[in-house]
């Protein structure tokens, strides 16, 4: 399952269990909208209550990743997995975002800077 808020200036997803391929096009999906407003999109992803993740998931995020190399300024993943944090510095070189892994989602939220929630976008799945 993944819970998804839409801010003015980023995308936050906090994923629990297992993340699926579904819950990764739905989320592409959110994204993609705010890319359309121009501005590179930050995003906030925090995986520290995720379990596991199909392999279709897997290969949907590089794919998207690859898709939208230019489209992010800030990509902050909130871990405390070492696997996470070198599968991070592997997207680096498919991206040209900032990507930085915290273990405090508050650290990470300070680096993307402050941004205020638009109302009624909340999106659970």
């Amino acid at each position: 399952m993944i819970t998804t808020n839409v801010f003015v200036d980023r995308v936050e997803l906090h994923a629990y269990g297992r993340l699926t391929f579904d819950e990764c096009r739905e989320f592409e999906q959110l994204s993609d909208y705010r890319i359309r407003f121009g501005a590179p999109l930050d995003l906030l992803l925090d995986l520290r209550e995720l379990e596991s993740c199909s392999l279709d998931a897997l290969i949907e995020q590089m794919r998207y990743g690859r898709t939208h190399a230019h489209d992010f300024g800030r990509i902050a993943i909130v871990s405390d997995s070492p696997l996470v944090a070198w599968l991070a510095l592997l997207s680096l070189a498919i991206m040209d975002a900032e990507v930085c892994v915290f273990d405090d989602a508050d650290m990470a939220i300070e680096w993307l800077g402050a941004a205020t929630e638009m109302p009624g976008e909340q999106v659970v799945h």
